[in-house]
């Protein structure tokens, strides 16, 4: 997946069970005081057998926490109860932290079964706390009295935030409702750990084995010796491994002439987990889809989509579909005109062919070539990984005045792993930064920015972040990686998330960061993207071998293609969104007989065409499935509304690095958090709501 976020980690959302008192903390790294740079993990000290025991001591100590403010003789305030509240599970939080990161980055079987185990016990601590009627009546109290504390901006947000937090969670269910709740969010984080197990076992299972050179005829030569060398790393030198990671499998279908194999792969891919067997996830996501529905029926809601927009800027079903619906009606038509183009380029191929779904990349990558004598890897030697990386870096400094410093005597968790030290203009410490570009066999696909620490104060410390961000690049042999611009603009979006922490600037941990509404934690990812597209950002890195800058010529092709097929990606993006609604707008007596046939007929409501699938088909759509973007992947969408938006402030001011709209940009919005409502913050900084405008303006495609 091109863009992934895993939320960072904040203490007071991160909850587990325990009974067993006697663990020593001593001998667990996990539970010490890291006598580190900054507080960074100890990675060379974790083993994966110090997990579980951590987190059960930790979920213990936060019992003890919690315990201790329902004790309080002293009249529940903000601060010895809302606060409190807010920054016990200090511990647990650091235990999570590792270990989330490293489900993602860097797993394995004992990690995978590890996860299946803590997931559960994490899941029923939550519930005890968020019911536990002593404490809500504490921060209920806080709430009913809220005019009598002369609370800031940001202890109003937190306080609107716990309160709802406990109500949402069941607090104010009956005992036999909550036993029942609790039972739903145990079955729920089982079933989702399942999902994304199954999922990666797939993907990472799935082998296109090639042994006759003919059949490698139109891939480019690098795709070729990345094969070669997965081939040899598997034990089959002298054939060529393609698999289903986004670096061999998306190239494979844009360049490779052999329409029987394109075939093969493509449908390897869109079929993961809908084979039948142990890792198929049909019917998971049944039992998924039912106790969502469930659990928001208990809490008092019609269904799960209407229980979670409540805490988006879009509030309801209807804005959400309202959305979808209204940009649809711009991109289905469009990617219709195109299939007329690239059905002809079939024909003369392939007479008598229908274009098909495995044939779009490699038509639309001929077409280009026809109609702008643009290749995109004709942009690959002037993206060298580091080069990208240091480019971002650089953006970001002449915008927000952050820089990064290479710190080679923190510990990392993988060899090719670097880290940097962030600070800000007055060359004061701000954050630490994991940079993680490559693929490998231990890490989940896609690209994502998470938290092992987020930024909040305690008493007058600044705990400053831990952020990393992930990449699946396939790493060259001949030691220098390369990237075709568009997965160049990627390393932008991650960075743009890593930003967003690193430049927090809160009080409390559930405030901090990214911490904000769902459909507004992608605009600081996605505008940094507007930046990279332009010609005076990419002469800045853009560099080739001989370190010759990008020629002007290629910018042209480059610009000039910016909405070539643009129809195709747009059209695929909301398809995922509006199935992840459909889904999540069934009640709980609403039984999905046939996955597949439930996608399609999804599907067929908005016309999407068969030459496109959704982006991510239901089997292993792990955004909407594993918990992270459950009604929540239209967010990608509401946010190209809003970075659009948000970047026509820079190109009206004249100059995209314009100082005072960028200060403007971090003072109102990146370094807030959600101290204030989004739609509060975004009208501070621009003056006015968003509206669709920018991005069918960016698309060429006119109201």
């Amino acid at each position: 997946m091109k863009k992934k976020i895993l939320f960072m980690l904040s203490a007071a959302l991160l909850f587990g069970a325990c009974q067993n008192k006697d663990l020593s903390k001593d001998s667990n790294p996990l539970l010490q005081t890291w006598d580190t740079p900054f507080g960074t993990p100890p990675f060379e000290k974790i083993k994966v057998t110090d997990y579980l025991p951590a987190f059960t001591a930790a979920m213990q100590e936060h019992n003890d926490e919690i315990e201790k403010i329902i004790k309080n003789k002293e009249k529940a305030s903000f601060e010895n109860t809302i606060a409190a509240f807010d920054y016990s599970g200090e511990l647990l939080a650091q235990v999570a932290g590792v270990f989330y990161n490293m489900t993602a980055a860097n797993t394995n079987e004992d990690i995978q079964k590890l996860e299946e185990k803590i997931g559960p016990m994490m899941a029923k601590h939550k519930d005890e706390i968020t019911m536990n009627a002593k404490l809500f009546e504490k921060v209920k109290s806080v709430w009913d009295n809220k005019e009598k504390e002369n609370l800031n901006q940001e202890q109003k947000m937190l306080l609107e935030k716990t309160y709802k937090k406990f109500v949402r969670s069941g607090a104010l269910l009956n005992k036999d409702q909550q036993e029942e709740l609790k039972k739903v969010n145990g079955e729920l984080t089982k079933l989702e750990s399942k999902f994304g197990s199954n999922q990666l076992k797939e993907t990472k299972a799935y082998t296109l084995v090639i042994d006759k050179e003919e059949d490698l005829k139109g891939l480019p030569q690098w795709l070729i010796d990345q094969a070669a060398s997965t081939a040899k790393d598997k034990k089959q030198e002298g054939k060529w491994i393609f698999t289903l990671d986004n670096p061999s499998v998306f190239p494979f279908l844009q360049y490779a002439e052999n329409r029987d194999l394109r075939e093969k792969i493509f449908n390897a891919r869109v079929n993961r987990c809908n084979n039948g067997g142990q890792t198929d996830n049909k019917e998971v996501i049944k039992q998924i889809v039912n106790l969502r529905a469930t659990k928001a029926e208990l809490l008092g809601y019609k269904t799960y989509a209407d229980y979670v927009l409540e805490e988006r800027m879009n509030k309801t079903p209807k804005e959400v579909y309202n959305l979808l619906e209204e940009l649809l009606k711009y991109s289905v038509p469009a990617a219709k005109k195109d299939v007329l183009e690239l059905q002809k380029l079939l024909a003369k191929d392939h007479k008598g062919a229908t274009l098909e779904a495995w044939d779009w990349s490699y038509y639309a990558e001929k077409l280009k070539k026809q109609k702008y004598n643009f290749d995109a890897e004709q942009t690959r030697p002037y993206f060298e990984i580091n080069n990208v990386r240091q480019g971002c870096f650089d953006v970001i400094t002449k915008l927000y005045g952050l820089s990064f410093t290479p710190r080679t005597d923190i510990q990392v968790y993988e060899k090719d792993v670097e880290v940097y030290e962030c600070k800000n203009e007055k060359n004061q410490h701000v954050g630490i930064l994991y940079w993680d570009p490559y693929t490998r066999e231990s890490k989940t696909s896609g690209a994502w920015c998470n938290g092992y620490r987020e930024q909040y104060v305690k008493g007058e410390k600044k705990i400053t972040p831990i952020i990393t961000v992930c990449f699946n690049y396939a790493k060259s042999p001949s030691g220098r990686t390369t990237l075709t611009a568009e997965e160049a603009s990627t390393v932008f979006h991650e960075m743009g998330h890593a930003i967003h922490g690193l430049l927090s600037n809160c009080t409390y941990p559930s405030t901090g960061g990214t911490t904000v509404p769902r459909d507004f934690v992608e605009l600081p990812s996605q505008i940094l993207e507007h930046w990279f597209s332009q010609p005076e950002v990419l002469k800045m890195f853009a560099k080739n071998e001989k370190g010759e800058v990008i020629p002007d010529a290629l910018l042209n092709k480059i610009n000039s293609v910016k909405t070539f097929d643009i129809a195709y990606g747009m059209t695929e993006r909301y398809a995922a969104a509006y199935l992840d609604m459909e889904y999540h707008v069934l009640s709980s007596k609403d039984k999905i007989d046939d996955i597949i046939a439930f996608e399609k007929k999804a599907m067929d409501k908005i016309g999407l065409i068969p030459q496109i699938p959704p982006r991510y088909r239901s089997t292993y759509f792990a955004h909407v499935f594993t918990g992270e973007y459950a009604v929540g992947y239209y967010s990608y969408v509401w946010s190209e509304v809003l970075d659009a938006d948000a970047f026509d402030a820079f190109l009206e001011a004249g100059n995209i690095f314009d100082k005072t709209t960028a200060d403007k940009f971090k003072n109102e919005i990146l370094s807030k958090g959600s101290t204030d409502e989004a739609m509060t913050m975004y009208k501070r900084f621009r003056g006015k709501e968003p509206s669709i405008d920018a991005v069918l303006r960016n698309a060429n495609m006119k109201k």
